[in-house]
C-alpha cells in the first residue's frame, strides 16, 4: 500500500515499532514511579511505526489494534502532559 518501501524496510520499521511497545511495558512494570509522558510517547512512537508497517504488510485486525492503541496513548500523553503543565493536578 505504501509505493517504494520494501518488506525489508516495513519489517525493520515493525520491529523497531515493537521494541518501543515492548520496553514501554517492560517500563511501566520496572519503575517504581514511572513518567507518563515517556510511558505514553513510547507507546504511540511503536504503534505508529506497526502501523506503517502493516501498511506494507497489511492485516485488518492489527491495524484497527494499533490504531486503538495509538489513540489511547495519545489520550494518556495528552493527560500527562496537561498534568505536568498544571503542578500534577489531573
Amino acid at each position: 500500500m505504501i509505493e517504494g518501501l520494501s518488506g525489508t524496510a516495513a519489517n525493520v520499521i515493525g520491529l523497531v515499532g515493537t521494541a518501543c511497545v515492548l520496553a514501554a511495558f517492560a517500563y511501566i512494570n520496572l519503575t517504581a514511579k514511572p513518567n507518563g509522558v515517556l510511558f505514553n510517547a513510547a507507546n504511540l512512537i511503536g504503534a505508529l511505526l506497526l502501523m506503517i508497517s502493516l501498511l506494507v504488510h497489511f492485516n485488518l485486525a492489527s491495524f484497527l489494534l494499533e490504531i486503538a492503541w495509538a489513540s489511547i496513548a495519545l489520550w494518556g500523553l495528552a493527560r500527562a502532559l496537561y498534568k505536568k503543565d498544571n503542578g500534577g493536578a489531573a
